[in-house]
């Protein structure tokens, strides 16, 4: 299978599911209004991503299953925009997410209202952001996304994780566990590095500095119409056993959990 061209019924396409997507932002916004925050905003928030996952044609496939233990943190590699979506829906899980997301017109208040933290990320903040962790997750029975990474790549390799993020789990014993996450065309077909970064991939091309670089920048928005245009993509996701960080400190941690979804990531990608 290759991917799809663009032609003008592709994209005449794409823009009426555009539309009618954020017709349906605007609608579930509304609801959101008297849906308090919490585990039933977490469980809309599911549904949410079911109607979004449908509309760019996005399919998930899951092997493994996450710990039933709780509170859960699960740390994974992070490619796009489309994160967001698959691990609600995958899992009916939330996430730890930047800070400047929350700046975003509509979307961060959304985000807020289904559960997602938002931490800033910045050195002289790394109190705070571990505070606003170990609140949350004393707190929730689902589990609970972050990307260590702290930013997307162009799907070329797996970013060395910050362990900054980690010194909750070194001082609580949170249980931690990896999944990883890979993107191939809707009939399973492996997506080379060059088309990922182009089509699939979300990043910034001068943060980048291994792989093919993209031509061209998009929003997140933009992102999400030329999905539409391409006709969507099939998300893999994989979850990996529960690994024993007993007795490691947060950078032992973050190397650890780093070399184990890296590893997977590049030996089937």
């Amino acid at each position: 299978m290759k991917i799809r061209k663009q032609n003008i019924f592709n994209t005449t396409w794409a823009i009426i599911k555009f539309i009618i997507a954020w017709l349906l932002v605007f609608m579930y916004a509304f609801v959101l209004l008297f849906l308090p925050t919490g585990k039933n905003s977490v469980k809309y928030l599911r549904f949410f991503m079911w109607c979004f996952a449908f509309m760019t044609g996005v399919r998930i496939k899951v092997t493994g299953k996450l710990s039933k233990k709780c509170p859960l943190l699960c740390v994974c590699n992070h490619i796009s925009v489309f994160e967001f979506a698959s691990m609600p829906l995958a899992f009916g899980a939330s996430f730890f997410g930047k800070k400047e997301i929350s700046e975003w017109p509509l979307v961060g208040w959304i985000a807020k209202k289904f559960g997602v933290i938002f931490i800033d990320r910045r050195p002289s903040h790394a109190l705070e952001a571990l505070n606003a962790i170990k609140t949350e997750m004393a707190n929730v029975d689902y589990p609970m996304f972050i990307f260590p990474e702290g930013t997307t790549t162009n799907g070329a390799y797996v970013k060395q994780f910050k362990s900054s993020l980690f010194d909750v789990v070194e001082k609580t014993g949170i249980t931690v566990q990896p999944v990883v996450i890979h993107y191939r065309l809707k009939d399973g077909t492996k997506i080379s590095d060059e088309d990922m970064a182009n089509h699939f991939a979300y990043f910034c091309n001068d943060k980048m500095d291994q792989g093919p670089l993209c031509c061209r920048e998009r929003s997140a928005f933009m992102q999400v119409f030329h999905i539409m245009v391409l006709g969507g993509f099939l998300v893999e996701v994989k979850v990996l056993p529960v690994p024993d960080l007993s007795g490691m400190d947060r950078k032992q941690m973050a190397e650890a959990l780093h070399n184990i979804v890296s590893n997977e990531y590049m030996k089937n990608k």
